[in-house]
Order: C-alpha cells, then structure tokens, then sequence
C-alpha cells in the first residue's frame, strides 16, 4: 500500500528526522528517549518494531511508553524488538544459538540484554506478541567493508577458524515485512 492509505508512522531521535519521514507521507514522531510519546502515537497501532538503541535503563521505549504499551497490548498483533547478537558474549570462536545462555561482555550488551527482558517481561505480565530479533552486523549502503577500506578505517582479524556473522540492511527490512 501507498503512505497516503496507510496509517503507517514512526519515530526519530530529531525533529529532522521526523520531517524526513512526513516528507514520505507518514506520520513522523519525535523521540528522543527522555519523554514519553503520547497516546496520540500509539492510537490505532497494530505493528511495531523498535530499534531505539538501549540505555543504562534498558529500553527507553519501554522506560518511557510502558503503560501505553501495556494498555495497548491486546490490539497490537505483532511486534519487533531488535537485538544484537552481542547477548551472547565472546564464545572464542564457538558457535552460538538462541539457546546459548546470555553473556554479554561488554555494557552496550548488557544493556540490551535488560532491554529483552524489559519487553520479555511485558509479554509474560500482559500477552503483548514481542519477538525478539538478534542481528549480526548489519551492513548495506554507507555500511559495508569496502566504504572502511577506501575511507582507511578497515581492519585486519586474523583469527584461524574465524566465523563472521553479518546481514544486509534490506535483508532485516524483508524479514520483518514477511
């Protein structure tokens, strides 16, 4: 469907970036993180994915939209935490699943593990449909190795047996659209 028949929005961290997305035909929201959006933004919301890096706190659209989200959570049919597959820590080189316990090493990790339970938490207490999705190291336009290698700021691992782990920008936008 076109933005003019849909009821599509979203969120950005800046007012330009909500400009940009009113200059689509969407709905554009600011977000920053230290404010609620208010219920106006979530009124007739069926779908939601939600990239918002974490924080300290976890989430801050959880942090800050819990209730409405929580209000909300029989009327929305399907929504999209993205994670990192940096939950799971270094493995030194050991292949990880979504079994594998949750042993983030670094604190952007930590971080997002709290924003997993946060929204795991939402699930068990009121039904919302989260589903969490852990990305690999997303690349695409202006984020891939031959841009670091021509702007000199690629580097070299050299590690036996070194598995890398990415994804195409497009590739997440079909999974979550499927």
């Amino acid at each position: 469907s076109s933005p003019a028949d849909c009821a599509t929005r979203g969120a950005s961290r800046t007012a330009a970036g909500a400009a940009a997305i009113a200059a689509m035909g969407y709905r554009g929201w600011i977000f920053d993180g230290t404010s609620p959006l208010g219920d106006a933004a979530f009124d007739g919301v069926t779908h939601i994915v939600d990239s918002a890096p974490p924080g300290a706190e976890g989430d801050p659209v959880i942090a800050r939209n819990r209730p409405q989200l929580a209000a909300r959570a029989r009327r929305i049919t399907w929504a999209a935490y993205l994670s990192t597959t940096g939950v799971y820590g270094d493995h030194a080189g050991g292949w990880v699943d979504e079994d594998t316990p949750l042993t983030p090493n670094t604190e952007r990790g930590w971080n997002r593990v709290e924003a997993e339970t946060q929204w795991l938490d939402l699930w068990r207490e009121t039904g919302f449909p989260i589903h969490l999705f852990r990305l690999a190291g997303i690349y695409g336009p202006g984020r891939n190795q031959l841009l670091s290698i021509r702007d000199g700021s690629a580097r070299r691992i050299i590690k036996p047996g070194q598995v890398f782990s990415r994804i195409h920008v497009e590739d997440i936008a079909r999974v979550l659209e499927a």
